[in-house]
């Protein structure tokens, strides 16, 4: 259970969500209505492309897929574990994100759609920050899996069996996040097209600066 979560982790996790839905909602409407935050639509565009489509788009698709696995793997090697823990490189990687958040925003405003790759990375890197705590599956740039526990625990405690209500809301965070993120970044992209890249990136950069914070804190 998680009735011992540091509230640190709900809140990251609700502002990681919210970045990733904003990320993801800027590639709906401006990347070829190309999702980026998750890859399920992505591959199953990259099956059906073999039966018709051009080799560049084929090529494309499975560069977005490469992109966000190479950004789990920059993940996995700066942070050295599967679990959340105070104390990891977190700051490191945020800053990476940030990086790449902003190399699609110079891309796309060129009108190079090369972008997405770098927008794929940059969700990748994200996606690999959170992985588990206690057990719970944190995830902050799709929602299928966290819909998938919430209603397993749901129907789990109309069985009899203890409900946890800090894992519940841990979930929730995400959703919430993720949801006003798509919200925050539907409005951004009218106003400003691809520049609305720029308030997730700087977000990035704003919590990697509040967790190097912290962390020092904590040290002292």
């Amino acid at each position: 259970m998680l009735s011992k979560l540091p509230r640190w982790i709900e809140y990251g996790a609700f502002i990681l969500a919210l970045v990733a839905g904003c990320i993801n909602a800027i590639g709906l409407l401006g990347f070829e209505h190309q999702s980026v935050s998750h890859l399920s639509g992505t591959a199953t565009l990259l099956g059906t492309s073999f039966l018709g489509d051009s080799f560049e788009n084929t090529l494309h698709l499975a560069g977005i897929l490469f992109a966000f696995f190479t950004g789990a793997s920059i993940s996995g090697f700066l942070l050295h574990g599967g679990r959340l823990k105070l104390g990891r490189r977190y700051d490191i990687a945020l800053l990476l994100e940030a990086m790449f958040i902003f190399v699609a925003l110079f891309l796309l405003s060129k009108g190079y759609f090369s972008g997405q790759l770098a927008a794929s990375l940059a969700c990748g890197i994200q996606n690999g920050l959170a992985t588990t705590y206690s057990g719970a599956v944190i995830r902050t740039t799709h929602l299928t899996g966290i819909f998938t526990d919430l209603g397993l625990m749901l129907g789990a405690a109309l069985k009899g069996e203890a409900f946890d209500k800090r894992k519940a809301a841990l979930f929730t965070h995400i959703i919430v996040g993720f949801v006003l993120g798509g919200t925050l970044g539907a409005y951004l992209f009218i106003l400003f097209k691809f520049q609305a890249l720029l308030v997730p990136g700087c977000i990035c950069v704003i919590l990697a600066a509040v967790y190097r914070s912290y962390l020092k804190n904590k040290i002292t």
